[in-house]
Parts: C-alpha cells; structure tokens; sequence
C-alpha cells in the first residue's frame, strides 16, 4: 500500500470564483447570508464587500482531493482546517496539498491543505486524513 503515495508528493487546482458560483452554491446548498448577496450589508462589515460562501473554498479541496491526490476513489476521514482570510467573487484561488504521511497497510494518508488567494493571501490552512478506494478493491 505505501507505494500509492509519497511523503512530500504535491498537487494544486485553482478556480475562479463569480457571482455565479456563488448562486449556484446558495441553490444547493441553502446559504443565502447576507454576506454574499447584499452589498450593502457586506459593505458594512470589515470584509466591506461580498464574500463567498466558506463551502466553495472548501470545496475545491474536495476536488483536488477527489480528482488530483490522492485522486479517484479517495473520500475525507477528518478534516482540521481554518480560515484565514475572506475570499471575494471575483477571486482566483489555488488549493494545495502536500503529503505528510502514509499509512503502511491502508490506503490511508495524512495532507497539509492551504487555499491562497491569487494575491498569495493565504485564505485557509490545515490538514486533513483521506481514505482512497481502489477498483481492485484494496
């Protein structure tokens, strides 16, 4: 099984975030804060404009998971990150995953995860544990 995976293997995805994701998220998921679609409430706050919802960042987490590394088949056991920073529409961000460890007889491994605006801001950081199914059933 550690063969999978190395410590040190990288991977990163970026996406540009619109009111349109932004949208799309609310639909699906219920999260119609203010925060996202009011400017004037959002000029209020110390972001002092839209946000977008904390789920899209994570979300290309969960794509750079699931489709890059580990890759296809894989799932989150735990997740221990936080946020650092706001992300607004309009914004590029890159997720990034670097391996910490690997389990020996499991297809199991530990990530350090951070998001960063295109700015180089760092808007979320942490770790997290993924389990990956493989199709021979391993």
């Amino acid at each position: 099984m550690a063969d999978w995976l190395s410590v040190g293997d990288t991977a990163s995805r970026s996406l540009t975030l619109t009111s349109e994701s932004v949208a799309t998220f609310a639909e699906l998921s219920g999260d119609y804060n203010p925060l996202h679609f009011d400017e004037d409430f959002a000029a209020g706050t110390s972001f002092g404009r839209l946000v977008v919802q904390g789920g899209l960042t994570t979300g290309l987490l969960h794509a750079l998971v699931a489709m890059d590394m580990p890759g296809p088949g894989t799932v989150f056991l735990s997740q221990n990150w936080k946020f650092t920073a706001p992300v607004f529409i309009g914004d590029t961000i890159t997720g990034h995953a670097e391996v910490l460890s690997v389990h020996d007889s499991k297809p199991v491994c530990q990530l350090s995860v951070r998001v960063e605006r295109q700015d180089g801001e760092t808007v979320l950081e942490g770790e997290t544990w993924c389990y990956t199914f493989h199709p021979d059933g391993s």
